[in-house]
This record gives C-alpha cells, structure tokens and sequence, in this order.
C-alpha cells in the first residue's frame, strides 16, 4: 500500500464516518451503526497512523515500504 492508496482510504472511511453523523442528526445511532462508526474511527486513527509512519521513514532517508499497520489500540493510545 502506498501512500496514495493510504489517503484513497482515509478520504474513503472519513466519508462514511460523516454519512454516518449526518444520517442521524438529532436522534441517536443505532447499536449497529455505534459499532460500525466506532471501528471507522479506529481505521481512521490506523491509516493515519500508517502514513505518518512512511512520511517519517521517507523524511529519515528510509523505506516508506517498512512501515506497518499498527493495532487499533496502539493507534488510538498516541498523545496528541
């Protein structure tokens, strides 16, 4: 996965986290849909996570290639 394809799906799971949002504007998500847009938030945080990692590699002189997905809690745990 390059970082095209990286961005290609974080424009992808961002459009449906606000379809998500916006479906249910002033009523509440289902079950269903609470556990589909928190494992959206989760993926979010991983490709982001994912090509800050390649952009870091590439900036240090390394392979972008030896980046990894990291786990959605280990992505999640980061301090802004």
């Amino acid at each position: 996965m390059d970082d095209i394809d990286v961005v290609r799906r974080i424009n992808e799971l961002a459009d449906e986290e606000h379809r998500l949002e916006l479906a249910h504007a002033g009523t509440p998500l289902d079950a269903g849909e609470l556990a589909r847009l928190r494992s959206v938030e989760v993926a979010l945080d991983q490709c982001w996570d994912l090509l800050r990692q390649r952009r870091a590699r590439r900036a240090a002189g390394g392979d972008p290639e030896g980046a990894v997905l990291r786990s959605g809690g280990t992505a999640e745990g980061y301090q802004q």
